[in-house]
């Protein structure tokens, strides 16, 4: 039989082959995530028919003489390149703008997507949209992240307990250039022992070169002999260079008034009662140097609050915001690097798996060597069109032309069956 009749009909199953990918391709141009493939040829076995001989004192060499038999399929590949980001403004439509896969978990097994378009089950746990976990790392109370990754969960219902303000830390610079008796003033919110946010206000005053008094209530001039002028709760001394003494830096137990007055529902203070609390004071940060007075007062403490909102960052952090004013960090999104990308194993629903020649997934954060998150943008498929109705017009006619291949070894075998006539 023919040896060109068998070389066009291994062309037409490899071609029919890459049809097939190329269909896939542009099935899936609207889906999220989605990577495109490739299908690339070799020539399969040749027969030899003589081989090369080498070059005498009498007779040049001669090369050898090989028919080949046809095409078969290298390889199909997987091209991970980076698509476009489509903005969707839906704070759980994830996309990375960089190398990188979200990991996602279904019983004991991982799996890898690019595909950000994520959901909260009825748990809170975070899901996509085959309710694969979403995997991350947990962030302790202390802003500590877990050395392994786990399901992440947001409860809509959270409820922030009231923590009683302790300590307050005191930041910035009193200017060594005021006259004595300067006074500067800052007003705080401290949380008392009710769970309640009451207003208290320091009043720092200088005293000398390098002291200042500080005070919960407005203090008199300096030399007002009144009896009823309100002392000092401590005093905080400098040092020629405008550093804090060192038996300065810190002090606790200082009692300080705060202003309890409770509201009624129309805003009407009933009771303004005066309640003193004990606090610690950290002056470690504060300076006594020429220029302006910056001090600043942050007292620790927060009211309760309730979860109103959450978003997620560029590196991947969860952050849920409270009605209180705080944000708390749940948890920071994994993500995986491959050595071979294009190793993996597409197992459907815009997943990949690890595979023999894809490398083990090495799994960190977004943004340390992997691409960083979007947040409100989902990544688009990355075929494109017109290269791929390119690509099947060549298929067409490459599998139009191995179709004449085989018509016409079918006419020269008709051909051969006639000589008997």
């Amino acid at each position: 039989m023919l040896r060109s009749m068998y070389s066009g009909i291994s062309g037409l199953k490899n071609l029919q082959t890459k049809l097939d990918v190329i269909g896939n391709n542009v099935a899936n141009v609207n889906t999220y995530g989605f990577k495109k493939s490739r299908v690339t040829f070799s020539d399969a076995m040749n027969q030899t028919v003589s081989g090369a001989s080498a070059a005498t004192a009498n007779k040049g060499g001669t090369n050898s003489k090989q028919i080949g038999l046809g095409s078969t399929i290298a390889t199909i590949d997987t091209i991970h390149t980076q698509s476009s980001l489509q903005t969707t403004g839906r704070d759980l439509d994830l996309g990375i703008s960089g190398d990188g896969y979200f990991v996602v978990k279904q019983g004991d097994s991982l799996s890898y997507t690019r595909a950000g378009n994520f959901y909260l089950d009825d748990n809170g746990t975070l899901v996509n949209a085959n309710g694969l976990k979403v995997q991350a790392y947990k962030i302790d109370e202390n802003g500590k992240r877990s050395k392994t990754i786990g399901d992440v969960a947001v409860n809509v219902n959270a409820i922030l307990p009231a923590i009683t303000t302790a300590k307050i830390s005191v930041s910035g610079n009193l200017a060594s250039d005021a006259i004595d008796g300067t006074v500067f003033s800052q007003q705080m919110k401290v949380v008392d022992e009710k769970g309640k946010e009451q207003t208290a206000t320091i009043y720092f005053q200088k005293n000398g070169d390098d002291k200042w008094e500080l005070f919960d209530e407005e203090p008199a001039a300096l030399g007002d002999t009144s009896a009823t002028k309100p002392k000092p709760f401590t005093s905080v001394n400098f040092d020629g260079n405008g550093q804090i003494v060192a038996a300065d830096k810190t002090q606790t137990g200082q009692t300080i008034n705060i202003s309890s007055g409770n509201e009624d529902d129309s805003d009407t203070a009933v009771d303004e009662s005066v309640q003193k609390v004990n606090l610690d004071f950290d002056f470690s940060n504060l300076t006594q140097v020429k220029g302006s007075t910056t001090a600043l007062v942050n007292p620790d403490g927060n009211k309760e609050g309730k979860l109103e909102s959450f978003n997620i960052g560029s590196s991947g952090e969860i952050n849920v915001v409270y009605s209180n004013g705080l944000i708390t960090t749940l948890g920071q999104l994994a993500v995986a690097k491959f050595s071979n990308a294009s190793g993996l194993t597409k197992t459907g629903g815009n997943t990949f798996q690890e595979s023999i020649n894809s490398g083990t997934a090495n799994i960190n954060i977004a943004g340390e060597g992997r691409g960083v998150i979007a947040s409100g943008s989902l990544e688009m498929s990355n075929v494109d069109l017109s290269e791929e109705f390119t690509e099947m017009i060549v298929a067409q006619r490459g599998f139009q032309s191995n179709s004449r291949i085989i018509t016409t070894s079918d006419e020269i075998l008709q051909e051969l069956v006639n000589l008997k006539r």
